[in-house]
């Protein structure tokens, strides 16, 4: 197995159905799972099946010890957008879900490897807007809580669920985190709804909180939103608030939009994915819910200035050709990690190769996958 000590990588995604039977391929030393429910009440696998999947691993020299747990039904070849957050934290079908994947995790976590679970940062924000979604959304995350407090008094397994901010949602900048945190999930109310559910008192529910629920930062999602990725990162730990995974990534940068760029960015609008489009101007930050709408802003006057779009591109690629990346931003993360790691899990998030112009494309699949990777220890490494 790898070193456990210090950040740990995660190379590549899984993607399993609880009723079809794990497949896997050795692309590199570790390996997360992305889970994907199928459409059923619960999920209800044996824990020997899934030793036999964990043993499997092992004989390859590699653990799981994350999921992604934000899409939950197909998330490639069909019409995503919005729908990617649905059901969300409103819905028990969300708690449900996220049960189910603590569930396999604490099946297959090794002794001694804390796990984790990223999850939808609440809602899309449209949907966070309704009358009591925000109070509906707190309750369903106690219940997520409950559940990993317990499992953990059970297996004896950490889990944490870490929430992932995302353009355009409940959860969007490192401001709306702390303040979500501070302002909902740590006030009285909250912290009494977990307290029942794990027999602690406030002050005990308070601890267990901020164990098992943190943020999982993106830095794709945070380089869109202007953000300083490593001063973010030092903010959420500084408030008290956990990292338990660090998604790597980078978005597509525009410095400044021309009539003559149009067709570059458009190239990328591929009808799967929402790309949110925040635009820099002289006034502030604008955000467009897709590329499609800044675009059409652009040609009547508005979104002037610099765009950053949500579109994960390859990290091994400084520019795109006539588009540019921020790969800077994940460079100078990775520089900062090499002096004090602020989370132990780290994932390498490109998951759009099938819809990348094919310039993009370097190689294969794995090809490209392992060179990302490459890139990723090497700048860590320094």
């Amino acid at each position: 197995m790898p070193a456990r000590a210090g950040p740990t990588f995660v190379p590549a995604s899984m993607r399993m159905s609880p009723r079809s039977k794990p497949r896997w391929r050795r692309i590199a030393r570790s390996a997360s799972v992305c889970a994907c429910r199928a459409k059923r009440p619960r999920w209800r696998g044996s824990r020997s099946s899934w030793r036999l999947f964990a043993n499997s691993w092992q004989k390859l020299g590699a653990y799981v010890f994350t999921i992604n747990a934000f899409p939950f039904g197909p998330f490639h070849g069909v019409r995503v957008k919005e729908h990617v957050y649905l059901p969300d934290w409103r819905s028990a079908e969300r708690v449900a879900f996220t049960a189910d994947s603590a569930a396999v995790l604490a099946a297959v976590l090794p002794d001694g490897v804390d796990g984790s679970i990223s999850t939808v940062p609440g809602a899309f924000k449209t949907n966070a807007r309704a009358d009591g979604a925000v109070a509906a959304i707190a309750a369903s995350m106690m219940k997520a809580v409950a559940d990993l407090v317990l499992t953990e008094r059970r297996t004896g397994k950490l889990i944490a669920l870490a929430l992932e901010p995302e353009p355009c949602c409940l959860l969007e900048t490192t401001d709306e985190s702390l303040a979500f945190f501070q302002d909902v999930l740590l006030q009285p109310e909250a912290l009494d709804l977990l307290a029942a559910g794990i027999d602690e008192n406030r002050g005990g529910a308070e601890a267990m909180l901020r164990r098992h629920l943190g943020i999982c930062y993106d830095i794709c999602h945070g380089s869109v939103e202007y953000e300083n990725p490593v001063a973010a990162l030092d903010r959420l730990l500084g408030a008290g608030i956990s990292v338990p995974k660090v998604q790597l990534s980078a978005a597509m940068r525009v410095p400044a939009m021309t009539d003559d760029l149009i067709g570059a960015v458009m190239r990328y609008d591929d009808g799967v994915y929402l790309h949110q489009t925040i635009v820099r101007e002289p006034s502030g930050l604008t955000r467009y819910v897709d590329l499609p709408d800044a675009v059409a802003a652009f040609k009547e006057g508005r979104a002037n200035g610099e765009w950053r779009i949500h579109c994960h591109v390859p990290l091994f690629l400084s520019d795109l050709g006539e588009i540019g990346s921020t790969r800077a931003d994940l460079v100078s993360t990775l520089a900062a990690f090499r002096r004090k790691p602020r989370s132990s899990h780290l994932e390498v998030e490109t998951y759009t190769w099938d819809v990348l112009p094919e310039n993009l494309r370097t190689g294969s699949k794995a090809a490209d996958i392992a060179r990302e990777i490459s890139f990723c220890v090497k700048e860590l490494v320094g």
